[in-house]
């Protein structure tokens, strides 16, 4: 274990700030070419469209930034720190690969700097590296421990799998290992799905996230996987390839064959001990936002919850708007429940007050306070969709008066929310 850092290296590190600011993603995007040429096999972890839209070195130069301007107060980042160990647990990265880094950033930061890269300086990042390696690291191991009964990728069947919406697809997973247990996790959680993409240089192993879209303590785990075309990049612009895990699963994987699952992770999630039972829950999503949320619904709707609950849903047109007919179901047995459909675009034939109730986007101005309970200074919210979206509804709530602490929002791509 590295020292901890002493007075001068943290001013240092400080100090740099404003060369970050400047230089940051020059750095980590020679940074992980250099670091995934040298170390092929880590294409298995790094996800292959995060670098190919530079999203990846954005979000890395981002939280050096950060880390660097609160290295004299750890405990504003550990919000983010949470969220990068759940994903990399959800990755399975190990201790080791944490040298494997340490060592290019700064061989990284030494080559774009130069000789502005004095030996002090990139002493003091060295050990400013590793305090946060350490803190994470052991975090990790802890995850690891806690889930040791589920090692790794697991492998499981897929059981049943069902068409939601002309874009998403729910899939079922039944674990082959019959004596795997499957976990009590917290709904809001995703899994990472382990699929091996043969258009991928040659063939490498390649996981993404997606929510549980299921109340827990079923003999199953359910996900919904919306199909993703490609997006647009660059100059001139192109389109990346088409999300490659999506449209296999959605192409190529059906009712029998096996794919691999990781234990859920997550810093995201309702647990129904942590909220006074009267208080009321607002659920607001946007497209395939809604899947994490779901997976609340439907666990607090399996126990019996009698707590005030509004739904938010929006969507391009009813033919994308999945699981209407089980939230309309929802709605129908309680009257505590109310739902609120958002159509940015109806098709021609559908109706409002039928196939939704607002046209447009969703905006709250629109929802009477009655429905989102802002006088109720316990009100939980809880947002999933881009991320812009998640930013515009957490400034309108906080327009209406409501805490950010209680605005929870949903993001385990690359990165964070960077919150208003």
């Amino acid at each position: 274990m590295a020292a901890a850092l002493t007075p001068e290296q943290t001013a240092i590190v400080k100090s740099t700030v404003p060369v970050l600011a400047q230089y940051g993603e020059t750095i980590t995007t020679k940074f992980y070419h250099d670091m995934i040429s040298a170390n092929p096999s880590l294409k298995n972890i790094f996800n292959n469209t995060h670098q190919a839209t530079g999203h990846q070195a954005r979000a890395l130069a981002v939280s050096l930034y950060a880390y660097a301007a609160n290295l004299d107060d750890l405990g504003k980042l550990s919000p983010a720190v949470e969220l990068i160990c759940h994903k990399h647990a959800s990755l399975g990265v190990k201790a080791e690969h944490y040298n494997i880094v340490g060592d290019f950033l700064i061989k990284t930061m030494k080559s774009v700097l130069g000789d502005a890269a004095t030996d002090e300086i990139l002493d003091a990042w060295g050990a400013a590296y590793w305090q946060l390696a350490n803190i994470m690291i052991q975090k990790e191991a802890q995850m690891y421990t806690e889930t040791s009964y589920w090692p790794g990728w697991q492998d499981f069947r897929i059981a049943r799998k069902e068409k939601e919406s002309d874009e998403i697809t729910s899939f079922y997973f039944e674990p082959v290992n019959k004596d795997l247990k499957l976990p009590i996790f917290k709904p809001g959680q995703y899994i990472s799905v382990n699929l091996f993409v043969d258009e991928l240089d040659g063939g490498v192993w390649q996981a993404r996230q997606y929510s549980l879209s299921d109340a827990p303590g079923k003999p199953y785990l359910r996900i919904s996987v919306k199909r993703e075309p490609g997006i647009e990049i660059g100059e001139p612009k192109h389109m990346t390839h088409a999300g490659y895990l999506s449209n296999i699963l959605h192409d190529k994987k059906n009712v029998g064959d096996v794919v691999k699952l990781s234990h859920p992770f997550g810093d995201f999630f309702f647990e129904e001990k942590d909220v006074e039972e009267d208080t009321p829950v607002v659920f607001i999503s946007a497209g395939v936002g809604l899947t994490c949320l779901t997976s609340i619904l439907n666990a607090l709707v399996g126990e019996g919850s009698s707590r005030p609950i509004t739904w938010v849903q929006g969507s391009r047109d009813s033919k994308s708007r999945a699981f209407k007919a089980h939230v309309d179901k929802v709605a129908a047995s309680n009257r505590k429940f109310h739902k609120l459909y958002f159509s940015s675009s109806p098709k021609e034939g559908e109706v409002g007050g039928q196939d939704y109730d607002i046209k447009g986007r969703i905006d709250l101005d629109k929802i009477g306070k009655e429905y989102l309970f802002t006088d109720n200074k316990k009100t939980q919210y809880f947002t999933c969709g881009p991320t812009q979206f998640m930013l515009d509804v957490e400034a309108k709530l906080k327009s209406f008066g409501v805490d950010s602490d209680r605005v929870h929002m949903e993001l385990f791509g690359t990165g964070g929310v960077p919150r208003v």
